[in-house]
């Protein structure tokens, strides 16, 4: 075990399964003590009963305010403080190929999820951090919040709110020693993408496997992201060693929203565009 959080008292939303889990183990393993806040009670508490203590699990809709003020409320009673607070639970929404058939029947949700849910977090956390010294908070959005494209446009929509929400709160409270950054996910596997299949009706295996095609034809690096790659972010900007970094968007979606990379000699130019479905974490699917 490292202990790059040796101390530090985080939240995690939808912390049960996906990004959010990767996230939540990273913390532990890196010696922090974390409170899960999900929907998802079997996989919460599982992942609570690994950690010796550790870890604790609440029962959250991040679509309530109420509730997470109540997970912050839990670290601090639990752990005595709260040092981390990870925004990362996430809705995809519903997948029309053509925006005109769009009914637009999953904007409130996927809004409170996506977006209320990071800008309460974000709000209950900095209330106790500016009381008690200061904090990080970390926003996941994804690149469908940087990059056009067809298709899931309320989710799109929603998590440019997150990227440009997170700036500007940031600013707001930088002098009070809080730090708020965004890392934005993309192409990376999470259940997020076969629940979004099985919503449309369609083949979830099938699906994904093409739609995973599809993202690496467009992405830079030839290499799949994992779960992990986005703990890793989130961790330095949990750490110490971000202490002077605050209103950052990262990407970590080997190199995705710089551009299609230019293809081998001999081979075929990309083309292809895929909804981005993945890298909003899956608590809440």
């Amino acid at each position: 075990m490292a202990d790059g959080l040796s101390g530090k008292v985080a939240v995690v939303t939808g912390g049960a399964s996906g990004l959010g889990q990767g996230i939540v183990e990273k913390f532990l393993a890196e010696g922090a003590r974390v409170v899960i806040a999900d929907i998802d009670d079997e996989g919460g508490r599982t992942l609570a009963d690994t950690a010796g203590g550790a870890a604790e699990f609440v029962h959250t809709d991040v679509s309530d305010p109420a509730q997470i003020a109540a997970a912050v409320d839990l670290a601090v009673e639990k752990f005595g403080g709260l040092d981390v607070m990870v925004n990362n639970a996430g809705i995809s929404g519903s997948m029309h190929p053509n925006f005109l058939d769009d009914d637009l029947a999953d904007f409130d949700r996927v809004l409170s999820v996506n977006l209320l849910g990071v800008m309460a977090g974000t709000q209950a956390a900095a209330r106790h951090m500016v009381a008690h010294g200061g904090g990080s908070i970390i926003n996941i959005s994804s690149i469908g919040g940087i990059q056009p494209g067809g298709s899931v446009l309320t989710y799109r929509a929603s998590k440019a709110g997150i990227i440009h929400f997170g700036k500007s709160v940031a600013i707001e409270l930088a002098q009070q020693g809080v730090r708020v950054n965004t890392i934005a996910p993309g192409a990376i596997p999470t259940p997020l993408l076969a629940a979004s299949a099985v919503k449309m009706g369609a083949d979830a295996e099938a699906f994904t496997t093409m739609i995973r095609g599809i993202m690496a034809q467009n992405r830079p690096l030839n290499q799949e992201g994992t779960a992990e790659d986005v703990a890793e972010a989130a961790l330095y900007f949990a750490s110490d060693r971000s202490r002077y970094v605050t209103a950052t968007l990262l990407p970590v979606d080997g190199g995705t929203v710089a551009g299609a990379p230019r293809p081998l000699p001999g081979g075929q130019p990309q083309s292809q565009s895929a909804p981005d479905l993945v890298g909003a974490g899956a608590g809440e699917d």
